[in-house]
């Protein structure tokens, strides 16, 4: 009996015992395998120091730097370090109030504003210090546990130009970080711009340094000698299609006035110019005082930060008579001689699309050299009306809006940077919903003329230059010429053939250099290259807008270019001068003096604008 007892007492002792040794087991084997605690555990030993790496350096098509790198300091804090702080002596060295410290700390905190919050993790405590702010801070940081300086390196821009186009760099966002596990709280990231379309190239690759502390949390050096560290890569350089000297001529004719313009070189569609008014200097965007620079452009009714050149959407008044043209020729409703009557316009019954005099009926040639009105909007009549080729005004209508899509209207052209509007190309469909099924030709002549539902972007209609220039085909619009040890996305290098034969092409670049001769572009005209214009004057509530396409030379054109000025008036007013400004800039490298006075004039003459405009 007393055997049998000892037996299970032994049974008993050993279940425990072998109970206690599993528990530990399960529980060291959690202890591993449980990341918090393996971070831990190797927070307390290792601080692993983010390296970041410079960010690629921007030049224009010369070589000429535009955005480069400069040195800043992140005040940085591993919350659970920080003992023993002298919070008023660290206040004074940071040069501020022991309000703001309190309210960075509850903030780095807050899980609600710093998702990531770990104490045991790098946090960022004060962005960008300043050189001097660093050497004050550096000389005494021994005195302040739980914080160290980060070196990384911030944007300057090397020209007051180009704003929208470069675009800028700010703090990620919490909806940043959650897309790209790249970034962590305090990173910087492109907003807007270049900076944001090309933001992978220019970004590089992050290096970290895994440095070795004491129980005291001191740093003892580097881990293994730094055989466990990894240096950072550099972002990619690019170089950009624009060309700057032309860049600030645009800036400068288009000051105290609100529009666009955009030039392209026809043959590869890189941009050479884009030019957005009012702007803004991209330095503002350097620094702490990004926000509030920010905040107080975002309130000026004048829209400082709105890139007209991609994003406004207007009117293309008689520039758009070329795209009818060639619509028409190629549908076979005109042809080159074909003549149409304007009696100060477009008369059919009550209806009246006006017209300024000239001699009528007028050719093709003539018509687009006096921008004739009538003409247009006869073809698109007679297009629209056309029973015997379409069996609908439907039809007809699909077949006009093909033509338009395959031109690079009514969709996105693609261009490398974000946020490009498509500009609107009405169909039969919407004009079934406007009108019950009940419409025609005449109910929608206005678009004929570029007005009515129509609207384009500048670019857009610069891209109708380079098509025109390039006799039938166009190349995607981009802002970056070359990709550092990469190449650019095939879209970019796509060529777009439109729905219009070459030999059509050449009658209107026939009718656009007659314009320039003896009709509206004539202050176009030089004696040095032979320029192929458009005007358009846009209507608007207020006063019209002043638009001008062209490209010059005739043959193997260097350079496609639309202007726009709102409420400028005439094409002639402001929209000729400029883009013949512009255009010899480029060829000749430099205006002449006569034409240095010209800019000079333009430049000085300012548009009032009001909110009813």
């Amino acid at each position: 009996m007393e055997k049998h007892q000892f037996e299970n007492r032994k049974l008993v002792i050993g279940g425990i015992v072998l109970t206690i040794v599993v528990v530990y087991i399960i529980r060291l084997a959690f202890l591993q395998m449980n990341k918090e605690y393996q971070n831990d555990a190797d927070s307390n030993a290792f601080l692993n120091n983010v390296v970041f790496p410079a960010r690629g350096v921007m030049y224009d098509r010369k070589g000429k730097v535009l955005v480069l790198n400069q040195p800043a300091y992140d005040v940085m804090v591993v919350m659970r370090d920080v003992r023993d702080l002298d919070t008023l002596d660290f206040c004074r060295t940071l040069n501020m109030t022991k309000e703001e410290f309190d309210k960075r700390m509850e903030t780095i905190k807050d899980r609600n504003k710093n998702p990531g919050y770990s104490s045991y993790t790098q946090q960022i405590f004060m962005p960008q210090l300043s050189g001097e702010g660093y050497s004050v801070f550096q000389e005494k940081l021994f005195r302040f546990h739980g914080f160290h300086v980060r070196e990384r390196s911030i944007r300057h821009y090397a020209y007051p130009n180009a704003a929208h186009l470069l675009g800028d760099v700010a703090e990620a966002s919490p909806k940043d970080i959650e897309q790209d596990d790249y970034y962590s709280p305090g990173d910087y990231i492109g907003k807007q711009g270049v900076e944001r379309s090309y933001e992978h190239e220019l970004r590089g690759e992050k290096g970290v340094e895994v440095l070795l502390r004491d129980a005291y949390g001191r740093i003892q050096g580097h881990y293994k000698d730094g055989a466990c560290d990894r240096k950072p890569v550099p972002g990619k350089n690019l170089k950009l299609s624009i060309d700057i000297d032309l860049q600030r001529l645009g800036e400068r004719l288009m000051e105290g006035k609100m529009g666009a313009i955009v030039a392209i070189e026809p043959k590869t569609g890189e941009v050479l110019a884009m030019v957005s008014a009012p702007s803004y200097n991209p330095k503002l965007m350097e620094g702490k005082e990004r926000g509030k620079k920010m905040v107080e452009m975002q309130r000026n009714r004048l829209k400082p930060m709105l890139n007209r050149a991609i994003l406004g959407t207007y009117p293309p008044g008689s520039t758009f008579k070329t795209s009818q043209a060639l619509t028409f020729l190629q549908e076979g409703i005109i042809d080159e001689e074909t003549r149409y009557p304007c009696s100060h316009g477009f008369r059919f019954g009550r209806l009246t699309v006006g017209c300024h005099g000239h001699p009528a009926p007028l050719p093709l040639g003539p018509a687009i050299a006096t921008s004739c009105n009538g003409y247009f909007c006869w073809g698109l009549y007679y297009m629209l009306g056309n029973r015997t080729k379409y069996h609908t005004v439907q039809q007809a209508m699909t077949t006009w809006k093909d033509y338009m899509v395959s031109m690079g209207f009514g969709y996105k052209l693609g261009i490398d940077m974000p946020s490009e509007a498509r500009g609107m190309i009405p169909n039969a469909p919407y004009y079934d919903k406007a009108y019950k099924g009940s419409w025609s030709g005449l109910t929608i002549i206005s678009i004929a003329i570029g007005q009515g539902e129509v609207t384009l972007t500048p670019l857009q209609i610069a891209n109708l230059g380079a098509t025109i220039a390039n006799r039938g085909y166009y190349i995607t619009p981009h802002v970056v010429k070359e990709v550092e040890g990469g190449h650019l996305a095939d879209s970019l290098l796509k060529k777009h053939h439109t729905m219009v034969d070459p030999k059509y092409y050449e009658m209107v670049v026939n009718g656009m250099r007659s314009s320039v001769i003896g009709g509206t572009c004539r202050s176009a005209n030089n004696p040095w290259y032979e320029v192929c214009g458009k005007t358009g004057t846009a209507q608007n509530r207020g006063h019209d807008h002043s638009v001008f396409m062209g490209f010059a030379p005739r043959e193997n054109p260097q350079i496609a270019i639309a202007v726009y000025v709102e409420n400028g008036g005439w094409g002639a007013t402001y929209g000729v001068p400029i883009g013949a400004l512009m255009m010899e800039q480029y060829i000749q490298g430099e205006l002449s003096e006569a034409s240095e006075k010209k800019a000079k004039s333009i430049q000085e003459r300012h548009i009032e604008y009001t909110d009813e405009r």
